[in-house]
């Protein structure tokens, strides 16, 4: 469990137990109880196996995948999947591929709600771009119509392993990757991954940068 659980569950059991003493009866204490429990579970950090193998890349969230769309970028074709969390999901956030920071770019903006594809380019967001195994991987940790703040704790220049921790977004939001034109996907819409452990995408033998 990451901090903000303890922070936010402990609260509330104080809250609890301050209703309960001054109304004199335990009942009084029941709802400040349940979130309690909820932000404890909310705020869960379960321990992922990460996918072994070369040019792997693996979801920076969990969630449910909304679109694969290909694009065009600056630097030349490009797969976009869209991931949205739902309240329920885990909201840890993982490094997709090993390899070194290479870019952040945080973003004020509004807080549509992350099923809308114009949450993409319009909403608060955190653009984080890793280069290394021979690709360049970028992931956006984008802020939902309930999420209102992005937790990133890692900076350029640092290295990072596939499926290393390195922030969350609070409450209901979305993320985006983007890789390499000639990658395969492994996802399609609809289909639900778990970050860290599920296979997004993978680079064929010969590919790269």
């Amino acid at each position: 469990m990451v901090r903000d659980g303890y922070i936010y569950g402990g609260s509330f059991v104080v809250v609890a137990g301050l209703v309960g003493w001054a109304t004199g009866h335990w009942a009084g204490g029941i709802a400040p109880l349940l979130l309690a429990a909820f932000f404890l579970w909310f705020f869960r950090d379960p321990e992922r196996a990460i996918p072994a193998g070369a040019g792997l890349i693996v979801s920076p969230g969990d969630g449910l995948v909304t679109e694969t769309v290909a694009i065009q970028t600056p630097e030349g074709p490009r797969q976009r999947v869209s991931i949205f969390l739902s309240v329920f999901n885990v909201h840890i956030n993982r490094s997709p591929i090993a390899g070194v920071i290479s870019s952040v770019r945080y973003q004020k903006g509004q807080y549509l709600n992350a099923m809308n594809p114009a949450s993409a380019d319009r909403n608060e967001q955190n653009t984080v771009t890793v280069t290394g195994e021979g690709m360049e991987v970028t992931f956006k940790q984008i802020a939902g119509l309930l999420a209102r703040r992005i937790v990133f704790d890692r900076k350029e220049g640092d290295r990072v392993e596939r499926g290393q921790r390195v922030g969350m977004i609070k409450f209901g939001s979305r993320v985006d990757i983007v890789v390499p034109g000639e990658a395969k996907l492994q996802v399609k819409v609809g289909q639900r991954v778990k970050g860290g452990a599920s296979v997004v995408a993978a680079m064929r033998q010969g590919d790269g940068l």
